[in-house]
């Protein structure tokens, strides 16, 4: 099975933009609910956007407004749009799949840092 592949990752300063990417294939891929979570270092992982396979997407409170996820399903690619980060957003950024039967996928995860 094709792995998620997240790419996008790397340094920002705070109030700065970054592009996340999570690259994958499979005819199902338009059928799969797919989102963006992350984790810091000794905190649990979590959730901060989703988009279902009609496109209704769901953020985090703490991202509304500044983030923006979405879908391209003829390239298989899912995208998160950050702006204005802050140091809070600094942290490891993973890409979820879910498909109809219920199976979750992660990606690898691709690192934010924020500069000083």
């Amino acid at each position: 099975q094709v792995p998620l592949v997240e790419s996008g990752g790397g340094l920002v300063q705070p109030g700065g933009s970054l592009t996340l990417s999570c690259a994958t294939s499979g005819i199902i891929f338009r059928l799969n609910t797919m989102g963006w979570y992350r984790q810091a270092p000794g905190k649990e992982r979590e959730l901060v956007a989703t988009i279902s396979s009609g496109g209704i997407t769901d953020y985090a409170d703490s991202v509304k407004g500044r983030f923006t996820i979405s879908r391209d399903n003829a390239k298989n690619t899912m995208y998160l749009q950050m702006d204005s980060l802050n140091t809070e957003d600094a942290t490891i950024y993973y890409c979820r799949e879910d498909d109809p039967r219920g199976q979750v996928r992660w990606g690898q995860g691709t690192q934010v840092t924020a500069s000083a």
